[in-house]
């Protein structure tokens, strides 16, 4: 073999073993090792200030996602009239119900202009009852973090930090979704 060749060789098998040793050096826990449709999730590095905007909550009291701080949250767009959300609600119901012993929260924003009664009715008839209901008529906290489709669901930490976001349905209720949370769950 031609010292050239032997060059190529090296390099070739190389960039075939690094994925390798790249995957088998992550741990479980890390959340930048998601496979599947989590590999859609998005990591804002660094994380984002939640917007100010305020939205409301199934009483038609204003809020901000600064109520939220002190738990990590998964902030849910969705509307009655979305299939995807539709098939995506349960998943939420379901983390919402696995992680309810700890600080956490999924908060359901409707975009529906029906208000609360069309969304709580929705909810009620899925036996979704662990998601808090909250309501983006004119779609403003949306706009102001940049939904272009939904559902669109994001992460947001204890300190009121927005640290990623998926577009499209996803089962929030995975072992990898689960894990995602927790790692944030499990920060100070």
């Amino acid at each position: 073999m031609t010292k050239h060749r032997q060059i190529l060789f090296v390099m070739l098998c190389a960039a075939l073993a690094f994925p390798v040793a790249w995957r088998a050096a992550l741990s479980a826990d890390d959340p930048s090792r998601l496979q599947g449709w989590m590999a859609q999730f998005i990591h804002y590095t660094p994380a984002r200030p939640a917007p100010d905007t305020p939205f409301l909550d199934e009483s038609g009291k204003f809020v901000t996602l600064q109520a939220l701080k002190g738990k990590v949250a998964l902030v849910n767009f969705w509307a009655t009239w979305c299939a995807p959300c539709l098939r995506e609600m349960p998943s939420l119901d379901l983390v919402a119900t696995i992680l309810a012993q700890e600080d956490f929260l999924v908060a359901a924003v409707s975009i529906d202009r029906g208000g609360a009664k069309t969304a709580r009715a929705f909810l009620e008839k899925i036996g979704a009852r662990r998601v808090r209901l909250f309501l983006d008529p004119k779609m403003e906290l949306a706009g102001s973090l940049g939904v272009r489709g939904m559902p669109t669901t994001f992460l947001v930490d204890r300190e009121g930090h927005v640290v990623g976001a998926l577009t499209g349905p996803a089962e929030w209720d995975s072992p990898e979704a689960v894990a995602l949370i927790r790692s944030y769950l499990n920060k100070p």
